[in-house]
């Protein structure tokens, strides 16, 4: 049976252990993304502990790689950087027990999106194959972007999976704002159906005429959640969302209400 788990991105507490103990004994929420968004500043040992912990509460983990990392850049420096911070967070996740290493992958720079699809292709594989070489246990997720100019639609990251064999994470609120406020969310869930598992983002947004500007608490502009929490339970869709608003626990729990005013049994 499929299953719909519920999250933050981010702690709900001082530090990570005492944030899955939260998730799991007071919020009784599913998942947790572990933020490496500004640098990945978490030892080996550390990832470990997380990990037996993770194991023992039944949750679910995920990674966000730091916002640096540009797959698609023609500087030869910054890709070898961005190598480096992906697989580092591709080493934690693996100690973890975390899946999903997502990932922003890059921007068009005014190049034509096939050849920039092109060179981000070969870098995932690259990084992939270091990957398998390490032995670790993660996949590659890159993330559906919220700014016309970067890298990341919809289709774009679909293209990569099938191309690239990785993972994804389907940004809702993203897709709303590159849309300029416009999602289907049927249609969107209809292209996923076919996966065995879907890993998302979800959040209120702000936009203008080039995309995303900020995330915003949800309600506060932005998609409807209730919209898409109605459409999933139409549906066999085994998904996590992952709460990506400036208020990540809270609005984690204010989902699961959604979902459960809507007859859903966590």
């Amino acid at each position: 049976m499929s299953m719909i788990r519920l999250g933050p991105a981010g702690n709900c507490d001082g530090n990570i252990l005492l944030s899955l103990m939260r998730l799991k004994n007071e919020l009784g929420l599913q998942a947790q993304e572990v933020e490496f968004t500004f640098g990945v500043m978490m030892s080996n040992g550390t990832a470990e502990k997380v990990g037996e912990l993770r194991k023992k509460l039944g949750l679910e983990l995920s990674v966000h790689a730091p916002y640096y990392i540009n797959l698609s850049s023609e500087d030869k420096e910054k890709v070898r950087r961005s190598f480096s911070w992906l697989l580092l967070s591709c080493e934690r996740g693996h100690y973890m027990g975390a899946k999903d290493v997502v990932f922003h992958p890059g921007f068009y720079s005014k190049r034509n999106p096939d050849k920039v699809f092109d060179v981000v292709l070969s870098n995932i594989k690259e990084v992939q194959d270091k990957i398998k070489i390490k032995g670790w246990d993660v996949r590659l997720s890159p993330e559906t972007t919220g700014k016309s100019s970067a890298f990341g639609s919809f289709d774009e990251v679909l293209r990569l999976v099938k191309d690239a064999k990785c993972g994804f994470c389907v940004d809702f609120a993203h897709l709303y704002a590159r849309q300029q406020g416009k999602i289907d969310f049927a249609e969107v869930l209809d292209k996923l159906k076919k996966f065995k598992h879907v890993h998302s983002h979800f959040s209120g947004i702000q936009f203008t005429d080039k995309g995303e500007r900020n995330h915003l608490n949800i309600g506060d502009g932005g998609p409807s959640f209730k919209s898409l929490a109605e459409e999933l339970l139409r549906r066999d869709i085994d998904i996590t969302i992952i709460c990506e608003s400036p208020s990540t626990w809270a609005d984690s729990l204010r989902m699961k209400e959604v979902f459960q005013g809507l007859g859903y049994k966590f």
